[in-house]
């Protein structure tokens, strides 16, 4: 058996250098191609259903092969925000070595969390559709934390195109880099309890889930809604390791750190050592099973496993699908995670309309949503931007992006296909 102890605490001793933030700062602005291999590369009618269960959305436009082939979209589409978890390898052009050897070892050993983030989207996944992207740092912060004293806050910009070289969504990502040592003796989180329900508490639970459903294809009309118009509510949970598992099992794969097994797993040992820390069995295991291995979880201080950030915006964008319908289409989708959502924990959705507004595409409304857990705390905030048909205007017409993303999408995607038919000679 291992010392456990032990082994967490020679896994939670890396700490800031003062160069790291210097070091960081020399990928602003640099696009390189995303190299990395997702579990999912390109949608199909199988993948699609699985990340809508993984998300627990029954909506038949996603999970069902035919039901989409009498709406607008002419078939089956994925949830806009399945963007974020696909990729294919891209090819191009390589970081600069000066800025590749400043960067490497960057942050080694230090934690990361995403907080939060935003999408915009121009264009649906369709069956078929291979997704590659290129990304870049796009600014980074340093701020005091009273979860771990110092933190370093970092956003990462990508663009996804799909095998047309179309820009399909425009992603950022909050991430919060700190010190596990730093967040464990703090213990700011430690003194939560564990969530317990009675039979009438899940009863509650059990009710909202019972009147949930999508309003499919029955069109939610611009002129039918209005400024203060409250979205019905929504439940995720309570979290389990269950619930975390459907999520991997949807196409979430973690890349480019990944869940692989036996020999696979071996390789990624190999790779990135720094990444597996040993159970109490003396195995090493990967580094994010905080999110289901608890005593893990407590070494960086917190008092129990906890979820991923991606999925409580998964959570949010299937609320806005549901009650969007099928002839909607959500343009932007930010959020921001507040707090932790621990096993065993709660959330509760609720959202409304804060503004009604006409663009050159047509009608859209603003919406502002919330996630509170059984305990009443606040602990998600997100805004989108959902655009609806029209009685008098008619269907959804899809946003462009910028000219100047679309010429510099064009040249990545050129590249691409230049370094693909090289590789074919």
């Amino acid at each position: 058996m291992t010392d456990v102890t032990t082994e967490f605490e020679k896994a939670t001793e890396a700490v800031f250098t003062d160069g790291d933030v210097e070091r960081a700062r020399l990928l602003l602005g640099v696009d390189t191609p995303i190299k990395n291999q997702e579990h999912v590369t390109t949608a199909s009618y199988d993948s699609i259903r699985n990340f809508a269960w993984g998300v627990g959305d029954s909506n038949p436009l996603y999970t069902d092969e035919h039901y989409g082939e009498t709406t607008r979209w002419g078939s089956q589409v994925a949830p806009n925000i399945m963007s974020q978890i696909m990729g294919a390898p891209m090819l191009g052009d390589p970081m600069p070595d000066e800025i590749k050897r400043a960067a490497k070892g960057l942050f080694t050993g230090i934690h990361v969390f995403v907080s939060g983030g935003s999408n915009e989207w121009f264009r649906p996944i369709l069956p078929g559709d291979r997704i590659v992207g290129y990304a870049g740092e796009e600014s980074i912060e340093v701020k005091n934390s009273e979860f771990s004293g110092t933190s370093v806050i970092q956003v990462r910009r990508s663009v996804r195109l799909n095998q047309r070289g179309e820009i399909v969504a425009i992603q950022r990502v909050v991430r919060v880099l700190s010190e596990r040592k730093k967040a464990r003796e703090r213990g700011k989180n430690s003194t939560i309890e564990p969530a317990s329900y009675t039979d009438e508490d899940m009863r509650r639970i059990e009710e909202i889930y019972a009147q949930e459903g999508p309003r499919g294809a029955d069109p939610r009309y611009w002129e039918d809604v209005s400024v203060g118009d409250d979205l019905p509510p929504m439940v995720k949970g309570p979290l389990t390791t269950t619930e975390i598992i459907a999520f991997h099992a949807g196409g979430y794969g973690f890349a480019p750190y990944g869940l692989k097994s036996s020999r696979l797993a071996h390789e990624n040992r190999q790779r990135i050592p720094a990444f597996f820390v040993k159970n109490d069995q003396g195995v090493p295991d990967v580094a994010q099973r905080l999110h289901w291995d608890s005593e893990w979880a407590k070494a960086i201080g917190n008092p129990r496993a906890y979820d991923y950030g991606v999925m409580r915006q998964t959570w949010l964008h299937h609320y806005l699908t549901d009650w969007a319908g099928d002839d909607a289409f959500v343009l932007r989708q930010e959020d921001s995670m507040r707090k932790f959502n621990y096993q065993g924990d709660t959330q509760f959705i609720s959202g409304a309309i804060t503004q009604k507004r006409q663009t050159p595409e047509g009608g859209v409304v603003d919406i502002e949503m919330q996630m509170t857990n059984q305990r009443g705390e606040k602990t998600t905030f997100g805004t989108a931007t959902v655009a609806l048909p029209s009685r008098i205007g008619g269907a959804v017409v899809l946003p462009q992006p910028e000219i100047s993303e679309q010429r510099k999408a064009a040249e990545m995607y050129a590249r691409h296909l230049e370094l693909v038919a090289e590789r074919r000679r």
